[in-house]
């Protein structure tokens, strides 16, 4: 019996920005293949009625959607579909740190129809569950508790944490106001600890000067729904200093580090397609 094809919905794709949710995405979709499901990436903003009438067929998950158009939401909502949330879409500012407690007014909600008739709404981390099912109440909320890596590149990080490590501080030198690495530096200089500003285009070689250190500080000013990058410092055998808003550091396997963490997120990429895959079929 031939496997329901899948269409895969997204802002960008892996190519296009190397985030994590998309690199993430990338491994979901390579899993799908690898286990007999043909698979149709479509950009979100070139999603109309019709291209949705044509795979009438097919099980929509759909990532990334915050430049799709109205018609093309409102016809969804007659198809099978899933959202794979890494965010917070529900939101006018997809930032739930706004309000206190995480608690957004309700006028400041969007997009419910659409989480309220999707078979299953696919969060980060029980963290990232938890703040969605405040806001909505939605009852069709699961968390995943994990991230997605290729094979290769957990086997990589496997590597690099065996290595001798500096005994410095990495911080992610970003760009990006909300990950906040001037609060970083701050806190390094008081603590008087030695810190080393880590950023670079290439992810192996992120992933080499991250890991080059013995520790990891990270105070993101919004939720993160799991952060992928606290994950990988863990992995690599790193002491991790960060504040409320990461959805890893609240799992039950954050207590794991270096192999053992690899070897739970080897397992975990099989579990995740598994369950996703349920839905599909």
């Amino acid at each position: 019996m031939s496997k329901r094809d899948i269409v895969f919905i997204a802002d960008a794709f892996h190519e296009d920005i190397a985030g994590g949710g998309e690199m993430n995405n990338a491994e979901a979709i390579y899993l799908f293949l690898q286990k007999g499901h043909d698979v149709h990436r479509v950009y979100s903003h070139v999603l109309t009625p019709e291209i949705i009438e044509e795979r009438k067929d097919s099980f929509f998950i759909v990532g990334n959607f915050v430049r799709a158009s109205a018609p093309g939401l409102q016809a969804l909502l007659d198809t099978d579909y899933l959202i794979y949330e890494h965010d917070h879409k529900y939101l006018l500012s997809r930032n739930p740190a706004d309000y206190e407690d995480y608690l957004a007014p309700k006028e400041h909600l969007v997009n419910l129809p659409l989480y309220e008739n999707a078979q299953t709404v696919l969060c980060q981390s029980t963290f990232h569950r938890d703040i969605v099912f405040k806001n909505t109440g939605l009852k069709n909320l699961r968390s995943l508790g994990g991230n997605l890596w290729p094979a290769q590149v957990l086997e990589y990080i496997r590597q690099l944490a065996g290595k001798e490590k500096n005994d410095k501080f990495s911080i992610l030198d970003s760009n990006i106001s909300h990950k906040n690495t001037e609060e970083a530096l701050r806190f390094c200089m008081a603590k008087n600890y030695e810190y080393e500003l880590v950023r670079d285009t290439d992810y192996l070689r992120f992933l080499a000067k991250l890991g080059a250190n013995s520790g990891f500080v990270f105070f993101p000013q919004t939720p993160e729904t799991l952060s992928r990058v606290v994950v990988e410092a863990r992995m690599m055998d790193m002491r991790v200093i960060s504040n409320k808003n990461i959805g890893a550091t609240k799992e039950d396997w954050f207590k794991l580090r270096g192999p053992d963490l690899i070897d739970y997120m080897l397992e975990k990429r099989q579990e995740i397609a598994t369950t996703i895959l349920k839905f599909v079929n």
